[in-house]
């Protein structure tokens, strides 16, 4: 059974699938600090100096004005700010996604050989002269044909 499991284990399609889990894990931290640390705070500056961070409706009783000091409180909090970051997070991704597949498919793509064409051209056992494939005497030693 060990034997079994390390033949497994150690194919390519389960070596590839690792890899690409670890590398899709860090690429989704690189893009979740892209979007936290880069693109949110931007956006956050161009429509007035808002954190996204800070978008939250509480729940409860109080008002609070950030997010840290609601949940600090006790408070439930509805934060469609950190939902706004989580979904641009996933468009990002997606989209990286969908740039690296169409090109792997484009590489791919094999040059497909056009099919040959019908032969509608025969030899003349006699001459040897390429004629038509329903022609029933040559032209050009006037044989007959079968």
């Amino acid at each position: 059974m060990w034997s079994e499991f390390k033949k497994f284990a150690i194919k390519g399609n389960v070596v590839d699938l690792a890899v690409g889990v670890i590398i899709g894990g860090a690429f989704g931290k690189i893009v979740t600090s892209l979007v936290n640390d880069i693109i949110m705070p931007l956006v956050g500056l161009l429509l007035g100096k808002i954190s996204f961070r800070d978008l939250f409706i509480t729940l409860g009783e109080g008002a609070f004005t950030t997010l840290d000091a609601a949940q600090k409180a006790g408070v439930p909090t509805l934060n469609y700010g950190l939902f706004l970051n989580n979904i641009l997070d996933f468009l990002i991704i997606t989209f990286s996604i969908f740039i690296v597949i169409r090109q792997m498919n484009r590489l791919s793509k094999k040059k497909e050989e056009p099919a040959p064409k019908p032969l509608n051209t025969q030899v003349c056992k006699y001459c040897y002269s390429e004629i038509n494939i329903n022609a029933t005497r040559c032209p050009h030693c006037t044989s007959e044909l079968n």
